[in-house]
């Protein structure tokens, strides 16, 4: 079992290529705050996996952590881009 945990875990950080290509490309700024928030959930998911491979317990902590820093990164997204937007006044 705990060579499919490792190879899950794999998997993820493989997807996270696609996710650097869409921080890097993304048209839009809120396309590159999605992909960070990839970033975000597929850290949390290795953590978790390798934590369950490995047999140990404080990768659990550091896996609350990085999704806890998800929660608040997107909190500071949406607050800076409401901002801007309320700046730029009603368009018509």
């Amino acid at each position: 079992m705990t060579t499919f945990y490792l190879a899950v875990a794999v998997v993820l950080l493989a997807s996270l290529c696609g996710g650097m290509y869409r921080v890097l490309r993304g048209p839009t700024p809120g396309d590159r705050m999605l992909a960070g928030q990839l970033f975000g959930t597929a850290a949390v998911a290795v953590l978790l996996l390798v934590d369950r491979a490995s047999d140990t317990s404080v990768l659990v902590d550091v896996a609350l952590v990085f999704a806890l820093l998800a929660a608040v990164t997107v909190v500071a997204f949406v607050r800076r881009a409401w901002r801007e937007s309320e700046d730029d006044g009603p368009r018509a």
